[in-house]
């Protein structure tokens, strides 16, 4: 996991450290991006403000520009998100 930079709250798992979240050292820190109005794609959940990837779940997501979503990868309202 590689820190993320602080638009709120950090997530669960994380910690604030100058202006970004950093992951937690003891491993247990899950994929997080940053929570757009919309919600969470599919397999994610809100906290602070972004979203944290659910214990269960083994996709990976990115925030959609545009219309479309990479090949590959679907559409799961503001977000692209890809099965691993």
């Amino acid at each position: 996991m590689q820190p993320l930079p602080k638009v709120a709250s950090c997530p669960l798992r994380y910690y604030s450290s100058g202006g970004y979240c950093v992951p937690s050292s003891g491993g247990n820190s899950r994929g997080a991006i940053e929570k757009r109005e919309a919600g969470c794609p599919l397999g994610f959940y809100s906290s602070g403000g972004y979203c944290v990837s659910s214990p269960s779940n083994e996709r990976e997501a990115i925030q959609k520009t545009g219309k479309g979503c990479p090949l590959g990868w679907y559409s799961s309202g503001a977000y692209c998100v890809k099965g691993r």
